[in-house]
């Protein structure tokens, strides 16, 4: 996994970690076993999501730039018709993060800032993507699993088709732009129990952020 030795000295404890894997990886169940560890946690895919709610501060701008049709009749952004001008356009997926991602760092930014002295997990699925947030972050800690696993988690708790799951992962930067980024790599296949991620995690927020206190009971 290829960890770190730095935890053990309270002055050199990482502050701030980059939590990243593609669509299905397991990543948000991750990022509840390191919030029950003490992190913060800052989820810019629910920034992003608050952002494109109805009444959200982004849906103005994207409004006018892709047109009104791209708002639903709930007042929220059309994730659906979005996802699908974004395949047909790959244009349109640099014009709506031009609107979303100085929204979203700037939301982040002042969540991050009321952690305190908590370590703080930036959960950013585009963090392969992006050289800001790998500048931002003490360590990158990477979510691993084959793409047939993220396939068949995403159909099954989604019910997508295979063929649509396999296109968002064609978006995603591939497995090894991922690893080559990471600091450690939670490896979370299919015959990963959830004993075994807890222990990857605790070995993880052992060697980051130092003694990881016993992990919140799940009902």
């Amino acid at each position: 996994m290829g960890l770190s030795a730095e935890g053990a000295n309270p002055a050199s404890r990482v502050r701030s970690i980059g939590l990243t894997g593609g669509i299905g990886s397991g990543k948000s169940t991750v990022a509840r076993m390191l919030a029950a560890r003490g992190a913060q946690i800052v989820d810019t895919d629910a920034i992003a999501r608050a952002l494109t709610a109805p009444g959200g501060a982004a849906l103005p701008a994207i409004a006018r730039d892709f047109g009104d049709e791209i708002v639903g009749a709930d007042g929220a952004l059309d994730r659906d018709a979005m996802r699908a001008r974004i395949f047909a356009d790959p244009d349109a997926k640099r014009r709506l993060e031009a609107i979303l991602h100085p929204m979203i760092a700037a939301e982040a930014e002042a969540q991050a800032a009321r952690a305190r002295s908590r370590p703080v997990v930036f959960d950013v699925p585009l963090l392969a993507e992006s050289t800001r947030w790998r500048d931002r972050v003490d360590r990158v800690l990477v979510v691993d699993c084959p793409e047939p696993v993220q396939v068949e988690r995403v159909v099954r708790r989604s019910g997508w088709t295979p063929q649509a799951v396999e296109r968002v992962i064609a978006q995603q930067a591939t497995r090894e732009a991922r690893r080559a980024i990471a600091d450690a790599v939670i490896d979370n296949g299919a015959a990963t129990t959830l004993a075994q991620l807890e222990s990857q995690v605790d070995a993880v927020w052992r060697a980051w952020v130092g003694d990881a206190p016993a992990a919140t009971p799940r009902s």
